[in-house]
C-alpha cells in the first residue's frame, strides 16, 4: 500500500522503523521497474535535467517538464509515494504562483512535493502546507544553488555551516514538512541531524545513519554519462549491456539475419493472383 505524507512522517530508525528507500524515476517505464522492486518513494526529480536532458545542472527544467515526467510516473500506478521536485524559479515567485505550481505537480498525479532550502523558503512552505499540500525539505548541497555554490561542493564542513543547517532543519520541522532529503554533507552532520529530529531525514551523500537513502535510477544502473559521485554504489552496468544488445540487432540486420521467417507474417494466399 503506498505510504502518504503521515506515515512517511512517522518512520524513524530509532523507533525500530526500517529505513526509507527513494529512487528517482522520470518515465512510465522506470516507475514501473522501481514500484516492482519494493521501494517506498519515487522522487520525480529535476535530476532529468542532468540525467535524461543531458543538461549540465538542473536549472534547466521548467514546471511544465517536471508535469509531463510526474504524470508519465503516475502513469505507471506505482504502489510508492510520489514525490515531485518544485524546479528552480517555479517557488521562488509570489506566493500565488508557488502555490499553483505545486497544485499543478499534484494534479499531475505527485503525493507530495520538494522543495530546496531552509530559512529563506519559509514563507513559501507555510502557503504550501496551508493548500493542504505535503512538502518535503532538502539541505545541505541543494542542487538549484550551485551558481551560488561554485559547483557540487560538499556542504556544512564548518561548525558554522553546520550549526545554521541543523537550525534550517529545526524550522522546517516546526513548519510542518513530513521529511528532509540531506544531500552532500560530512556524516557527522547527517547524524546529527537526524538524532535532533523527530521527522525521517533521507541522505543522499549524508552517510549511513539518516533514517532513509535515495539515489538517482541512471547512476545506480550505470547508465550515466559522467563518473558517479562519490556516494552513488553502482549496482548494475545496464549501459554496457544496452550498447552490446543494440549492436547485436545491428549486425544482424547488417548480415541478413533479422528478420527470419519466424519474425515475419505470413503471406494470404493468392494475394498478388
Amino acid at each position: 500500500m503506498t505510504l502518504g505524507a503521515p506515515a512517511i512522517r512517522a518512520r524513524k530508525r530509532r523507533h525500530g522503523d526500517a529505513p526509507l528507500v527513494m529512487v528517482t524515476a522520470y518515465d512510465e517505464p522506470g516507475a514501473r521497474y522501481v514500484a516492482a522492486a519494493g521501494i517506498d518513494m519515487i522522487l520525480v526529480g529535476d535530476s532529468l535535467a542532468n540525467v535524461v536532458l543531458g543538461q549540465e545542472n538542473t536549472l534547466h527544467v521548467t514546471i511544465d517538464d517536471m508535469c509531463h515526467h510526474v504524470r508519465a510516473v503516475a502513469a505507471a500506478k506505482p504502489d510508492a509515494h510520489i514525490v515531485a521536485d518544485m524546479p528552480w524559479l517555479s517557488y521562488h515567485v509570489d506566493l500565488g504562483d508557488s502555490v499553483r505550481n505545486a497544485a499543478a505537480l499534484v494534479r499531475s498525479g505527485a503525493n507530495s512535493v520538494k522543495l530546496e532550502g531552509g530559512r529563506v523558503r519559509r514563507e513559501v512552505v507555510r502557503a504550501l502546507l496551508d493548500a493542504e499540500i505535503p512538502v518535503m525539505g532538502h539541505l545541505g548541497l541543494t542542487p538549484q544553488s550551485v551558481m551560488m555554490f561554485g559547483g557540487f561542493k560538499v556542504q556544512a564542513k564548518t561548525h558554522e555551516a553546520a550549526k545554521l543547517l541543523m537550525e534550517d532543519a529545526q524550522l522546517l520541522q516546526e513548519l510542518g514538512v513530513f521529511a528532509l532529503v540531506l544531500e552532500g554533507v560530512p556524516s557527522v552532520v547527517g547524524k546529527r541531524v537526524t538524532d535532533a529530529l523527530e521527522i525521517p531525514t533521507i541522505g543522499i551523500g549524508a552517510g549511513p545513519d539518516t533514517d532513509g537513502q535515495v539515489l538517482v535510477f541512471h547512476d545506480l544502473l550505470g547508465l550515466g554519462n559522467r563518473a558517479p559521485a562519490k556516494f552513488v554504489r553502482q549496482y548494475a552496468d545496464l549501459g554496457s549491456q544496452i550498447t552490446a544488445a543494440i549492436g547485436r540487432f545491428a549486425q544482424d540486420v547488417r548480415s541478413g539475419s533479422f528478420p527470419d521467417e519466424s519474425e515475419a507474417y505470413a503471406n494470404p494466399e493468392g494475394l498478388f493472383d
